[in-house]
């Protein structure tokens, strides 16, 4: 059913099999995932097209600044027929909700998603109510147009297991893509090839891959690096760590290992620590990033045998 996953995905978004790789392992991992890119490389229709894979429930969310925090959880409706108030869901009760264009929204917009992101429940007008599972946020941002913009809290970006970018295609796949287009677009003839419930039951598999104590120590140094580089303000988060060794038994899994290895650690280091990781002032503008962070550490941290 992954193959088939893998390659239903692969029809709509042409020639970012490692994009697509990485956006399987925040789904089985069961993480969500923050894609930046520039305008019209394919965010929002490989979310439609996962969402169509697996026959998932989906919603996609325009962030605007105009955008209310009701807008995205629901609110309480009157009904005059019984003089009543009754509760309606928003778009965040779905399987699969595509935030685009995060950014656009304020931040006291943005943390409506914080409690749903990190507890898979939603409280409003004092009562919890729990998400449908499996629960998947995509949320997408230009990252570089700033007018009109708010950058993501810190508490927003850490709730995103990884961050993954698709770029533009080569020649090869762009022409490719013009042609698969001709008559009707590749995604309106995806089939399902597998529902939420199988999908549970591949998470539920993920987490029982092995993981030895001595690279869960190795997923450990690597954070407990990031939080003593005096370049940095902020480094990555216990959350950081867990979605690590997630993350790892997810690669492990789809490359069909039923153990974790160091390799698969350090392959998904830099899509799950980088986005967390908040340079100083000075650092920031003399061009260091969280990713040359994450790279650096991973050159000089012993890795276990």
């Amino acid at each position: 059913m992954l193959a088939r996953l893998r390659e239903n995905l692969s029809t709509v978004i042409r020639g970012k099999e490692e994009a697509i790789n990485q956006l399987l392992v925040a789904l089985l991992a069961d993480g969500h995932v923050l894609i930046e890119d520039v305008p019209g490389t394919g965010k929002t229709t490989l979310a439609k097209a996962l969402a169509v894979s697996l026959a998932a429930r989906f919603s996609r969310i325009q962030f605007t600044p105009d955008l209310l925090p009701t807008d995205i959880v629901g609110g309480m409706i009157y009904s005059a027929a019984n003089g009543s108030f009754t509760f309606r869901p928003g778009p965040i009760f779905a399987h699969i909700v595509l935030a685009d264009e995060i950014n656009r929204a304020s931040p006291r917009t943005q943390s409506a998603l914080l409690e749903a992101m990190g507890e898979r429940q939603v409280t409003t007008e004092g009562e919890t109510r729990p998400m449908s599972l499996p629960f998947l946020v995509l949320a997408t941002q230009n990252p570089v147009e700033y007018n009109g913009t708010y950058p993501l809290p810190e508490a927003q970006l850490d709730r995103f297991c990884l961050r993954l970018s698709l770029g533009y295609p080569d020649h090869a796949h762009e022409l490719q893509m013009l042609n698969d287009q001709t008559s009707v677009r590749p995604l309106d003839a995806l089939q399902p090839v597998m529902d939420t419930d199988a999908l549970a039951q591949v998470q539920r598999a993920v987490r029982e891959v092995g993981v030895e104590a001595s690279v869960l120590d190795y997923i450990v140094r690597l954070v407990a690096r990031t939080r003593q580089d005096a370049r940095l303000r902020l480094g990555a988060s216990p959350r950081g760590s867990l979605d690590l060794r997630r993350c790892a038994q997810a690669a492990a899994f789809l490359a069909g290992r039923d153990a974790v290895r160091p390799d698969d650690v350090q392959n998904q280091a830099v899509p799950v620590l980088a986005h967390r990781l908040m340079a100083d002032v000075k650092a920031r503008h003399s061009g260091l990033t969280g990713e040359a962070v994450v790279r650096e550490v991973l050159r000089t941290e012993p890795v276990p045998a």
